[in-house]
């Protein structure tokens, strides 16, 4: 649902008008009234940032000394405006010098209206990109004596820029050595019983990718996306190959990516920005491969003992290995003495770590790993001594075993990149990086 705004204001913090815009007729040119009574000078401004006062809504925010303040009539998208006022304040500083406040706004009213009918038309909002705008509103905002007297660069091939949606990336850009760096980072959310099924998993990840590449490239890649290998198979005339394919949830894009190439080839195409990027975001919650297996067992013998004894299994290839493996399990608060036996890493009784659990607080055992390797099993086994009290002894809920890891050239999800494709009308040469790197988001196992 896009903005629909009718009207937007500019207003310093007593409530004057420093500057406004009304796009629709569906308000009245008074409605700025409307807003000093209800809002200002009842002092709720802090409470929230959108109001609902004779049927239409306000979106404000406070932006140095100045108020934004955006009018809509009928349902509007909160977030789109939010979203359209923090890009073009990003928009005014560029052309201000960096600066954006009272003083600003006065010095430069003829260019912001200029801006203000480029930006947003009928209420809804185009372009804000500063690098596009710059193109053809060239005259320069008066900047504060105290402001940066950063000078943009010029982006060349105007046309390109305008018209080609690719306001992204600049032209001339030259490197030494064409590179790519495609980064695929999972985090498995996991909920285990203690007896080792799965109540709860799901699979959150996103492709980053880091570009140093000379002219303008077009980038395609491909998937072992579901969809998009039927779709591969459908336009070759030809049955799709062996091997294990993924279904993707819950997709975004970088608005780099061919939307329309995407719906209709299923096939990821763009012309990357420079630098460093998420190109994509997505979650699976079908098919997960689960690198870790945790089996607890614990005992209460009598009011003051308990044994713990936890095994963890690796169920990753036996060339991969895991870092950073932390295990975390709960212990009641009266806990006065502990020993261990780890078949690997080391092990404490840590009583600093704050822990949340219903109706009491706990400490924590703890045992970190440095290498986990794949298809191996550790143990470990305590005893724990608790301080007897005279209170009679209740049924706690146990709060769950939580494990932290991170697990290089691994993917939870099955996805991988079956290729990377690099095209530019120079034609050089290009080198591909693709690494995979799986972690725990929120991983825990009851007990």
């Amino acid at each position: 649902m896009p903005v629909s705004a009718s009207a937007i204001y500019f207003l310093n913090l007593r409530g004057d008008v420093l500057i406004n815009r009304l796009y629709r007729d569906d308000v009245g040119g008074n409605m700025v009234d409307a807003f000093r009574m209800h809002i200002m000078q009842s002092k709720e401004l802090g409470t929230c940032p959108v109001r609902q006062i004779g049927g239409c809504s306000f979106l404000y925010m406070r932006i140095s000394n100045v108020y934004i303040v955006i009018v809509v009539s009928s349902n509007a998208n909160v977030a789109c405006a939010f979203k359209f006022v923090v890009e073009a304040v990003t928009l005014f500083k560029s052309y201000f010098g960096g600066a954006f406040d009272e003083d600003a706004i006065r010095n430069n009213f003829v260019l912001i209206y200029e801006l203000l009918d480029e930006i947003m038309d009928f209420g809804y909002p185009q372009n804000l990109s500063p690098e596009i705008l710059k193109l053809y509103i060239t005259q320069e905002g008066v900047r504060s004596s105290f402001s940066s007297k950063h000078v943009d660069r010029p982006v060349p091939n105007a046309t390109l820029q305008v018209t080609g949606a690719v306001g992204w990336r600049r032209e001339g850009l030259v490197y030494k050595k064409n590179e790519v760096f495609l980064d695929i980072v999972e985090s498995v959310n996991l909920l285990m019983s203690s007896k080792g099924s799965v109540l709860r998993c799901d699979v959150t990840g996103k492709v980053l990718m880091k570009c140093f590449l000379s002219g303008m490239p077009d980038l395609k890649l491909g998937l072992n996306d579901k969809i998009g290998l039927e779709k591969e198979s459908q336009l070759k005339s030809r049955p799709t190959k062996s091997g294990k394919t993924i279904e993707l949830d819950d997709v975004t894009f970088h608005q780099c990516v061919n939307l329309t190439r995407f719906n209709s080839e299923k096939t990821v195409s763009f012309v990357p920005p420079d630098g460093e990027f998420e190109l994509m975001k997505y979650r699976i919650t079908e098919g997960v491969n689960l690198p870790f297996r945790v089996l607890p067992t614990i005992k209460e013998l009598g009011r003051t003992r308990m044994e713990v004894n936890v095994k963890v299994k690796s169920v990753f290839g036996a060339k991969m290995f895991a870092l950073g493996v932390v295990i975390k399990i709960p212990v009641p608060k009266q806990t006065a003495k502990t020993n261990f036996q780890v078949t690997s890493g080391k092990a404490k009784y840590n009583p600093a770590i704050d822990c949340l659990v219903w109706k009491s607080s706990i400490c924590t055992t703890w045992c970190r790993i440095r290498k986990f390797p794949g298809q191996t099993e550790s143990t470990l086994s305590a005893e724990v001594e608790l301080i007897s009290t005279i209170t009679e002894k209740k049924s706690l809920t146990r709060p769950p075993i939580q494990m932290e890891f991170q697990v290089p050239m691994f993917t939870a999800s099955g996805l991988r990149v079956r290729f990377l494709k690099v095209w530019e009308k120079s034609g050089y040469n290009t080198v591909e990086w693709v690494r995979y790197i799986t972690k725990a988001g929120s991983y825990e196992i009851r007990c």
